[in-house]
């Protein structure tokens, strides 16, 4: 039920059918979404979906653009947001009882085989082993709140050079962080 709900507003956000300048009807809602997908699943370009779809490059890129801010939309507000104040007192709280006083979350690097890297991009983002990855470092808490999430840059295949380029502490740099001890 949840799903079909966010299914039916991400493909409301895509666009609903219109005619063009010719008075012939759009594309249908499906046929967009089936690119984006294929985008965003196989690192296609917007000119390979072309084929498929049956839509122009413009019309393509344009259905990504809505279709991940309707994602972010949805789900920023509960799940990826900056701890206040008062959530950070609960999760001090509850690391407490679990026998981990003084923390808040946590911090990890996630690494994620690419297997449809593009070929342009293969000597950038190559582990030690071979493989394609990409890395994703996020801070979570207790309950399933993303606080931070940063996708290293090329070249950085290990979590130390990750973490050193990663925005994470900039808050506490600036001094911009919630004062807690």
């Amino acid at each position: 039920m949840v799903q079909e709900k966010v299914v039916a507003r991400m493909w409301t956000n895509i666009d609903i059918l219109g005619t063009n300048a010719t008075g012939n009807l759009g594309l249908l809602p499906e046929q967009k979404f089936t690119a984006v997908i294929r985008m965003l699943a196989y690192g296609s370009s917007a000119d390979q979906v072309d084929e498929i779809a049956r839509m122009g490059k413009s019309t393509a890129l344009e259905s990504l653009v809505r279709f991940c801010d309707a994602v972010e939309t949805l789900y920023t507000r509960d799940y990826l947001c900056k701890p206040t104040p008062r959530d950070l007192q609960r999760l001090l709280q509850k690391a407490e009882t679990r026998g981990f006083p003084g923390m808040i979350g946590s911090i990890d690097c996630v690494h994620w085989q690419w297997k449809n890297c593009l070929i342009v991009w293969q000597g950038d983002y190559g582990n030690r082993k071979g493989q394609k990855s990409i890395i994703l470092e996020a801070v979570s808490g207790f309950d399933t709140c993303v606080w931070h999430a940063f996708f290293g840059v090329a070249e950085s295949q290990n979590d130390l050079n990750v973490l050193g380029q990663s925005p994470v502490f900039n808050d506490v740099l600036r001094g911009e962080a919630s004062n807690i001890t």
